[in-house]
């Protein structure tokens, strides 16, 4: 009997727990943010978002904030002789999670840290001859009145292309356009780094040319630069940082394997299976080899390019404190010479913060290549 009745109770302590367990999952999923709302068109999709927001939506010719021009809309379009910046965040995303909080989400004026916009002058000051953009996942304002320095500061490059882009629109027509409506992306551990994976190949698809990371400081040209390339990060893997992919032909054919790799391959619990780990492994089928040396023979890959580390990835990420330091600066500089990018790992450095002036690599690299960036950044960048 004895025996009997505990059984009972550990058969009731453990239904208790799948149940509580059940319980919390369940009240986690209902109050979990939907981060679809962050990429509409414009938060004056939402039924329930203020008077003001959608007012705002429509004020393109009044004073005062209005949306950016959607990519797909206007003149110029990227084409081959363009570097193509992604900004993935979402301003609103802390209303998000209770539709009460809807009415209240702020007007998403566009933003970028000195950082992201050293990046974009930088590509704007070496390479005249490309159209650089710059594509806001979640719907942006500007007011052009009220213009933040970095902002101004990119925006005196007649090159530089600010605009909007509804993902939705953006897939549709695409072999994506399926996948994102079944909402993978949006049960991901790692929402907004594989929303930038699944943008920069569908740009890559769509338009070809150069995909720039936001966390980089261009150092030289790449307008002469064949077609068709990506770097590599170690002795094992392809990085996704910088791209570029000839819209017709060949290039075209790549950008479409990595699609085809993305929807076979992709792991919303992985970081880097659905960015770096698409090109790694498609040109791994391409140059049949998963060795790196011998993937720099360009025949082998079939005329795909692929460049040594020194090229994007002079300082590998497990150094990335080399920019930040003194101490390095001679050192980060000699292995940067003959490098077309710097590329500073923001996963790990966006809490390190330089003072202007400093005699750190990064102020260095950002005073010559983004000086007006960094002359409006403020006291620290």
């Amino acid at each position: 009997m004895v025996s009997k009745h505990r059984l009972k109770l550990t058969l009731l302590f453990i239904l208790s727990l799948v149940v509580f367990s059940w319980c919390i999952l369940y009240s986690f999923a209902l109050n979990r943010t939907d981060m679809r709302l962050c990429f509409l068109n414009s938060f004056s999709a939402t039924p329930s978002v203020s008077l003001t927001q959608q007012k705002l939506s429509h004020n393109k010719y009044t004073a005062g904030p209005h949306l950016i021009e959607d990519v797909m809309l206007v003149e110029p379009k990227p084409n081959a002789r363009s570097i193509i910046f992604h900004e993935t965040s979402c301003p609103g995303e802390k209303y998000l999670s209770n539709e009460q909080n809807l009415a209240n989400v702020p007007i998403n004026m566009v933003h970028l840290t000195a950082r992201e916009a050293c990046a974009i002058e930088s590509a704007a000051l070496h390479n005249p001859g490309f159209n650089i953009f710059v594509l806001f996942a979640s719907a942006a304002y500007r007011n052009d009145n009220n213009t933040p320095p970095v902002i101004e500061a990119i925006l005196s490059y007649p090159n530089v292309h600010l605009r909007n882009l509804n993902i939705w629109a953006y897939a549709a027509g695409t072999p994506m356009y399926q996948w994102l409506k079944e909402g993978s992306l949006f049960r991901s551990r790692y929402v907004l780094s594989h929303l930038s994976d699944f943008l920069r190949y569908l740009t890559l698809w769509r338009w070809g040319g150069t995909y720039l990371d936001m966390d980089v400081v261009v150092l030289r040209s790449l307008e002469e630069l064949p077609p068709n390339y990506t770097g590599a990060e170690s002795n094992t893997h392809l990085a996704a940082g910088v791209m570029n992919f000839s819209p017709v032909d060949f290039g075209h054919e790549i950008a479409e394997k990595c699609l085809r790799d993305f929807l076979i391959n992709y792991d919303g619990s992985d970081w880097g299976n659905n960015g770096p780990g698409v090109i790694t492994r498609v040109m791994n089928d391409v140059c049949k080899t998963a060795n790196i040396e011998l993937m720099m023979d360009t025949k082998r890959c079939m005329g795909f390019n692929i460049m040594p580390r020194e090229a994007f990835y002079a300082i590998p990420w497990m150094n990335w404190e080399h920019f930040f330091e003194a101490q390095y600066l001679t050192e980060t500089l000699e292995l940067l010479k003959n490098s077309y990018v710097a590329h500073v790992w923001n996963k790990h450095s966006k809490k390190r913060h330089i003072k202007v002036g400093s005699n750190a690599a990064y102020g260095i690299l950002a005073e010559k290549h983004c000086p007006k960036v960094y002359a409006a950044a403020g006291e620290y960048f």
